[in-house]
């Protein structure tokens, strides 16, 4: 299992931790081990449910327990997971959470299903590389996201989970389409200022959205009278000079300053103070339990090509994302179909 850095340090290595491990014996035996615990190596069990998918099992989960019952259990997992003591937690919101997060983790270490997951393929047009990259998200500690490319979108998915939105789900999109040009230094520091700017281009988002709607609905009424060759060629050449617009100011954009706003909460204030660029974006929030989800404005900041930012408008927080610089074999999807389906698959289960 690999667990991002302590919170909220996104720039630190990734720490490994051995879950279960097994000797491959004469006769083609072999003997399974889980790993989980304090107690050493115990017996275990792996069964193949299905292509790309296998279950461990523990036999021997009283190994998995302290003399010191639940209590001392999630101490350990507290230094372990957060590298701190619940003492050195004020933030009685916090508390909750993390408390929240150990016992949901700890109902699952006896049985647990393991899926393939595919490293996103990239192209030539993509805004930086796709990959995993480590994130803040406030009271939940860090968490894995992955970053993938689909034409003018850009979709960051979780890898891993809160009690509020998990794993599986799209915790940002990217609007591409969308660039934003921020004020100058001073004028950034306005929270209204920014949010005035967001909610403009949401609003045209959503505009241009509601007449592709119009013109997908008369597109279909009309559909047994053939287009005109010169409405044909009208509307490839206004996409392909949006796409061209978007890959110029893609291709080389040039560094400009930047600072949070005041009232913008960032668990990490060693943040870039410089940027390429800023897009629209939407984040998903939800209450415990994944209740009431909503899509809501944010800007997406790049960095460089191994750190980015998002700022929530409506939580009044920015995550910041770093690159995970693990090498994984054999994650390579065999194409972009089965990279989208298995991106579907895990939505899918997260619902």
């Amino acid at each position: 299992m690999y667990l991002p850095p302590h919170d909220p340090h996104v720039d630190d290595p990734m720490r490994f931790k051995p879950l279960f491990r097994i000797h491959l014996m004469e006769r083609k035996c072999a003997t399974v081990e889980c790993m989980y615990g304090h107690k050493g190596p115990h017996n275990g069990h792996i069964q193949i449910v299905k292509k790309d998918e296998f279950s461990t099992k523990c036999n021997q989960t009283d190994h998995h327990r302290m003399s010191g019952g639940r209590q001392e259990e999630f101490r350990t997992w507290l230094r372990e997971e957060w590298g701190r003591t619940l003492e050195d937690i004020f933030h009685e919101h916090m508390q909750e959470l993390i408390l929240m997060k150990f016992i949901y983790t700890s109902q699952y270490d006896n049985c647990l299903t393991y899926r393939r997951i595919y490293l996103p393929p990239s192209s030539p047009q993509d805004l930086i590389p796709p990959g995993l990259f480590k994130g803040t998200y406030g009271s939940h500690g860090l968490e894995i996201v992955m970053l993938s490319f689909h034409g003018k979108k850009a979709k960051g998915t979780k890898i891993t989970g809160d009690p509020n939105i998990p794993a599986g789900q799209q915790t940002v999109e990217i609007d591409l389409a969308h660039p934003l040009q921020l004020p100058d230094i001073e004028t950034l520091r306005d929270f209204s200022e920014l949010s005035r700017i967001v909610l403009e281009v949401q609003e045209q988002v959503r505009r241009e959205e509601q007449q592709q709607q119009e013109e997908e609905e008369h597109s279909q009424q009309a559909a047994s009278q053939p287009a005109s060759p010169l409405e044909g060629e009208g509307a490839e050449g206004e996409e392909t000079a949006a796409g061209a617009e978007g890959k110029t100011q893609d291709k080389d954009p040039a560094s400009q300053p930047f600072v949070l706003p005041m009232g913008v909460i960032s668990r990490n204030e060693d943040y870039p103070r410089t940027c390429r660029i800023c897009f629209y974006g939407t984040g998903l929030i939800a209450g415990h339990g994944f209740t009431s989800p909503e899509r809501t404005p944010g800007v997406f900041v790049l960095f460089d090509d191994d750190r980015f930012g998002f700022i929530w408008l409506d939580l009044k927080s920015f995550s910041l994302y770093s690159r995970i610089k693990v090498s994984f074999q054999n994650a390579q999807a065999p194409s972009r179909e089965a990279f989208d389906e298995m991106l579907k698959n895990i939505q899918s289960l997260a619902t």
